[in-house]
């Protein structure tokens, strides 16, 4: 038995020109507002992105050619999220100044306390 290739993991290409030849194209009639011209005709467009699985949709204005540039967009934009791998951080240890800054920082605050004192009420 054969299996399907699944969507393939990122990173994925970002340009129109490889986008257009990775995606299937779904043209329907949108609903909503618009009127008649919008509800008559094919203009709301679909896109399919093979590799990753996603789908993005535009029926935004009454032509085709903006909501298919519109979803190229989103598109693009839902990919560039996908590609996104945050750094590995690496745990780091304060340095020798750093702690010497901080604990001098502490015994200055401790004498200001100390000094406040409090006053008896012989005086």
């Amino acid at each position: 038995m054969k299996t399907l290739p699944g969507p393939r993991p990122p990173p994925y290409a970002l340009d129109r020109a490889t986008l257009e030849q990775e995606v299937r194209v779904d043209v329907y009639r949108a609903s909503g507002p618009g009127g008649q011209h919008l509800q008559r005709t094919e203009s709301a467009v679909r896109l399919t992105h093979g590799p990753s699985g996603v789908v993005v949709v535009a029926s935004d204005t009454r032509s085709q050619i903006r909501n298919r540039a519109l979803a190229f967009e989103r598109l693009a934009e839902r990919l560039r999220r996908l590609n996104y791998r945050p750094k590995k951080r690496r745990p780091t240890r304060p340095t020798a100044g750093a702690r010497a800054r901080r604990l001098e920082g502490k015994q200055r605050r401790s004498v200001t306390k100390k000094t406040r004192g409090r006053f008896s009420p012989e005086d």
